[in-house]
């Protein structure tokens, strides 16, 4: 028995409904994950390896809080030049795995003045600029006219969902900002004169993931939620140079905070 089928087995004993996706930085947590079984993205079919530092590129079936879920440690970027099929691979993955509901996590940049590094963002929708890369493709069209008429609104992102991961942080005193995530493409960070276009399109945040997932998730017929972290101000909103290390230092300030959101949003959800 190969290590895939291994796992794949484990998946099916353990049942979870949920799987969380770890963006830059974050596949440490949530610490009180328990894993069960664990693979590599490449030894998955569909799926390959991720190049992007900070991503491990696993994805492990486990227990939080008691409860059954699956972590994906890492995510693909386009910006890797994987095309979009192969971006939204894990995300179908878990679907065909019979994940119903999905937590996206990322690292990103703050644009709207209350944010800053170390503070966590709900998306509440975003600005898919990524979508003139998508000609020829995008969606199967019949599928995506279904989706947008069962979608009571044109935001991928679960309302519902939105307001339990904000009740949580409301029970225990914090402050969890809904919000608007701008989706580039990347590699390279933003010039201040696009953060400040940005923010004039009502962006709060911008990163370089996230939002095709969360389509593909919907399109998949699961829940979507998704969370950001935001791990520097975006430039020109400081005197400060961006670069990846300070990304991955700064993801990791928030690390318990998210932890406990993650468990106490497994164990409600």
């Amino acid at each position: 028995m190969s290590r895939f089928d291994a796992f794949a087995a484990t998946v099916r004993e353990c049942q979870p409904r949920l799987a969380v996706v770890l963006g830059s930085g974050l596949g440490a947590v949530p610490h009180r994950f328990e894993e069960i079984a664990a693979v590599p993205f490449r030894e998955v079919p569909g799926l390959v390896a991720t190049s992007v530092h900070g991503h491990s590129g696993t994805v492990s079936v486990g227990r939080c809080g008691g409860h059954p879920l699956i972590v994906f440690r890492g995510r693909l970027h386009f910006y890797e030049g994987h095309p979009w099929s192969q971006v939204a691979a894990p995300v179908r993955a878990a679907a065909d795995w019979g994940m119903e509901v999905l937590l996206l996590t990322n690292a990103a940049g703050g644009i709207h003045d209350s944010l800053g590094p170390g503070d966590l963002m709900v998306l509440r929708d975003h600005l898919w600029l990524q979508r003139s890369l998508t000609v020829g493709q995008v969606f199967n069209l019949s599928r995506a006219l279904d989706r947008l008429e069962t979608c009571p609104t044109a935001s991928p992102y679960s309302p519902q969902l939105a307001e339990l991961l904000q009740k949580i942080e409301r029970d225990r005193g914090r402050n969890l900002m809904a919000g608007v995530y701008a989706a580039v493409t990347g590699p390279c960070y933003e010039t201040p004169a696009e953060i400040r276009a940005l923010k004039a399109m009502g962006a709060d945040a911008v990163g370089m993931s996230t939002a095709w997932e969360a389509l593909a998730a919907r399109e998949c017929g699961m829940d979507v939620a998704a969370v950001s972290c935001i791990t520097n101000k975006a430039a020109g909103l400081t005197c400060q140079t961006l670069d990846h290390k300070e990304v991955l230092a700064n993801a990791t300030k928030p690390a318990e905070r998210i932890s406990e959101l993650l468990e106490a949003f497994v164990a409600r959800c």
